[in-house]
């Protein structure tokens, strides 16, 4: 993606909404599942191919895709470690706190920063919430469920 910059967007019928994705020099800083895309957002981005490839049941970590996590220390420790999970695993919010650094897989308070880490994470899909089956998602719920279903979640 080099240093390009723009707003992606694709619609996708397994999903029953378009995927679009915010790039700012080279780097993914949002995912969303918009009913329409903005303005100016155009459909040929290679990303937008792999995740269409995805879709279709190509396994694809996404490990490579730099993503811009601007969210604060803690909850980006979170976000990496979701990360972490591999295509078709899941895990539950109190494993995820056991394998983020700082945190304590016994604190509720943990648990909370975990979920509100989750509830925020903007770039769903390439920081695969949906694989934490007790936590929540960025992704709407439908999208959530169907990308859990792909997985065989």
């Amino acid at each position: 993606m080099d240093d390009e910059s723009g707003i992606y967007a694709r619609e996708f019928e397994s999903l029953e909404c378009f995927v679009q994705l915010g790039v700012a020099s080279g780097r993914v800083i949002s995912v969303s599942f918009p009913g329409t895309p903005e303005d100016g957002a155009t459909a040929d981005h290679p990303l937008l191919d792999r995740i269409a490839a995805y879709l279709e049941g190509t396994h694809d970590d996404f490990a490579d895709v730099t993503v811009a996590l601007t969210v604060p220390t803690a909850h980006r420790e979170v976000l990496e470690a979701v990360r972490d999970v591999p295509y078709g695993e899941q895990v539950s919010v109190e494993r995820l706190a056991r394998s983020t650094p700082g945190l304590d897989a016994d604190d509720e308070d943990d648990h909370a920063v975990v979920r509100d880490a989750l509830a925020g994470n903007p770039t769903p899909i390439l920081v695969p919430d949906h694989r934490v089956r007790d936590g929540p998602s960025a992704a709407p719920p439908a999208v959530e469920q169907r990308l859990r279903s792909f997985e065989g979640l």
